[in-house]
This record gives C-alpha cells, sequence and structure tokens, in this order.
C-alpha cells in the first residue's frame, strides 16, 4: 500500500498547477499521468495565449507547459507516475494504478480528478472514413510529431479550436479549402477569424458537413446550407475537393473515474455535458474527491491552471497540512478565475458553473444509482 497527502489524476494543465501548489503548501502529492509525458493539452499549443501577465499572455501553451512540468521535477514532494492509469476507486478509500506493469495501490487523503476532456465526433455518412479527423488529434501529428494529416482540409467548426488549428494548418502549408460552421455565426474570437479571413479562407456559417466521399479515403465533402430551423435547405448542396475533414466541434469532460467513486453528477450543457456537482472550492459531494480543468467543465488552459490552483489548496486546507497564506492564496485564485470570466464571453460559463454548484435544473443525473 502506498501512502499520500494529495493523490491527483492528470497531468494536464490543472493537474500540474494543483500537484504544484499543493506540494508547495507541504503536501505529499502522488501525481498520474497516463501519456508518457507532462502537459496534457499545452503541449499541442503553439499559440500565444490572451489575457494579462497574470494568464501568461503572449506566451505559447509549450512553453507554459515546460515552465509548468520543471517545478513539477524540481519538488521533492512530487511523486510523478507516467504512464499510469487510475482503475478504481474502493470504498475504503484506496485507488487502484496500472503502472510500470505493476497493480498498484494507494490510500490518499484527498483525490483531485483533473482528467481533462474527449473530443466529440459528428454524425455523417462516411465519417469513418481514414483522413477524418478530430482537431485534437490533428494538432498532436503536427506540433507533436510534425506530421501534415493531409493537403487539402476542410474544417468543421468555427470555436475557437478550430480557428486555431485551421490557421496552424495553413502555417504549415496546408490549403485550408473552407470551415463550415452550423451556427449563424463564428463562436471563436474574432480576431483568429480574421486572420483566416484575410488569408482568403472562406467560412461558412449556417452550413453543416453532409457527407464525405471515397473509396479508400476521403476525396470530397458535401456540405449544404441550414435554415433557421436547423433544416437543410433544398437545393445548397456543395461538394468541395478535400482529402481529410477534420472535426472541431467540442469537447467533452472526462467523467468517468468521478461517477465510478460516486460523486453526484448532473449533466450541464454549458460545460460539454456530465460534470460533478461541486462547491465554490471544487469539492464535489464525496468529501474526499475535488475536480479541475476540463473534467470539471470545458474551458481553456488559464482556467484550468487557476481551478488547478484552488482545488490544490483546498485539499490541502481540508487535511490540515496548508499554512496561514492558504486561505488567501486560494481567495486571490478565486478572484482570478472570476475575472476571466467576465463579460459576454464568460456568460455560458458562469451560467454553467451555478448550476454544478447547485445541481438544480441542471438535466437529469443519469448515475445517481451508480456505487
Amino acid at each position: 500500500m502506498i501512502y499520500t497527502d494529495i493523490l491527483i489524476i492528470g497531468g494536464g494543465p490543472a493537474g500540474l498547477s494543483a500537484a504544484i501548489t499543493a506540494a508547495e503548501k507541504g503536501a505529499d502529492v502522488i501525481l498520474i499521468e497516463r501519456d508518457d509525458i507532462l502537459g496534457g493539452q499545452l503541449v499541442k499549443q503553439t499559440h500565444r495565449f490572451f489575457g494579462s501577465k497574470n494568464e501568461h499572455a503572449g506566451t505559447r501553451g509549450i512553453s507554459i507547459a515546460e515552465e509548468l512540468k520543471s517545478k513539477v521535477f524540481a519538488n521533492d514532494n512530487i511523486e510523478v507516475m507516467l504512464e499510469g492509469t487510475a482503475q478504481g476507486y474502493y470504498d475504503d478509500g484506496v485507488v487502484t494504478v496500472s503502472h510500470e506493469k505493476r497493480y498498484k495501490k494507494i490510500m490518499p487523503k484527498k483525490i483531485i480528478v483533473a482528467t481533462g476532456a474527449s473530443e466529440k465526433m459528428l454524425p455523417f455518412p462516411n465519417n469513418d472514413l481514414p483522413g477524418v479527423y478530430g482537431a485534437g488529434a490533428v494538432q498532436t501529428l503536427m506540433n507533436v510529431y510534425g506530421v501534415v494529416p493531409g493537403k487539402k482540409v476542410l474544417m468543421i467548426g468555427a470555436g475557437n479550436i478550430g480557428l486555431i488549428v485551421s490557421y496552424q494548418l495553413m502555417q504549415a502549408g496546408v490549403d485550408v479549402v473552407g470551415i463550415v460552421e452550423a451556427a449563424p455565426k463564428i463562436g471563436g474570437y474574432l480576431v483568429h477569424a480574421s486572420k483566416i479571413r484575410r488569408a482568403g479562407v472562406p467560412i461558412y456559417t449556417g452550413h453543416t458537413i453532409k457527407e464525405a466521399l471515397g473509396k479508400e479515403s476521403v476525396e470530397k465533402a458535401v456540405i449544404c446550407e441550414l435554415d433557421e430551423n436547423w433544416n437543410e435547405v433544398e437545393g445548397s448542396e456543395k461538394e468541395l475537393d478535400v482529402d481529410t475533414i477534420c472535426l472541431a466541434v467540442g469537447l467533452k469532460p472526462i467523467s468517468d473515474f468521478l461517477i465510478q467513486a460516486g460523486c453526484e453528477m448532473a449533466y450541464v450543457p454549458h460545460l460539454g455535458g456530465d460534470v460533478a456537482i461541486r462547491d465554490e472550492n471544487l469539492k464535489t459531494t464525496n468529501d474526499k474527491f475535488y475536480v479541475a480543468g476540463d473534467s470539471a467543465g470545458i474551458e481553456e488552459a488559464t482556467a484550468a491552471i487557476l481551478e488547478g490552483e484552488v482545488a490544490g489548496l483546498s485539499a490541502v486546507i481540508d487535511i490540515g497540512c496548508s499554512e496561514e497564506s492558504s486561505e488567501n492564496d486560494r481567495n486571490e485564485a478565486k478572484k482570478q478565475l472570476a475575472d476571466l470570466r467576465r463579460g459576454p464571453v464568460g456568460k455560458k460559463i458562469r451560467e454553467g458553473l451555478k448550476l454544478a454548484k447547485e445541481g438544480k435544473n441542471a438535466g437529469k443525473n443519469r448515475y445517481s444509482n451508480i456505487s
């Protein structure tokens, strides 16, 4: 049996931030990451972040990942388990982990779940043809391995991810044939869309993909226009010559471990799907569990880093190994989060977080009988 103060599941921005924060306050931390490298989505992000200096403005995601990783490996209070997978949580408080071809048992005082998110897919005929990718897969190919997915790409989705990945494709010399967005207007920041439009790439708002065409792989994509009721406009079909279709249609929180641990869940579309009900300190209805990052609700990396701080500080405060400054530090992190979520851009997140805290008026809890 391995004993520790805090177990953190997930080595992305939220998990790294939680580990650093808790360890700096004197807690013993075990950080589990299923991949062979820490950083999560940050290792794919070559673009510069927006916001204030406190929010890493002007810094590329890959550089933020390196900064966080260096702090983790420099802290003797943190043990990192790379290529480690949390298998299950038991009523006696034990977490089982598959690591280095061994089945390990860990007994933590508190657990922070920062497992991130998975990509949503879109149903359409032939969406299983080679050449149909999720945007995250395209980012991994290009920014981690230096491989372009194809020569002529159609992007589905004009949120920030779709716009940023489109621009990264263009920087790599790929012909982005167009961007298709079902909503009547783009969902991402105008600054991203403007760069793409200036390069001559059309953005088809009020359109969707109807089907992919090809024998062995993608050869064409058929798109069509949608009316105000989201029905296809007759005669609006358009064929585009492409060899790659990239889907950037959103993310959904990875909540499996929270569900298995008996945390009360709610379906909150504003946050991407099933999320754990939590209080303002990110503690779930299971007193041992906290949640942070995309597993708590889909946002961007800066919010994940700040939520990691809040969860890490909450855990050390609750186990009584914190310093006097911990409460002030947590309040400051929560204030920065509130500032980040201000304005019309953050309205959807604010509404979703209210539902996730109250657990009322959210979607039906499909997991209430699972234990």
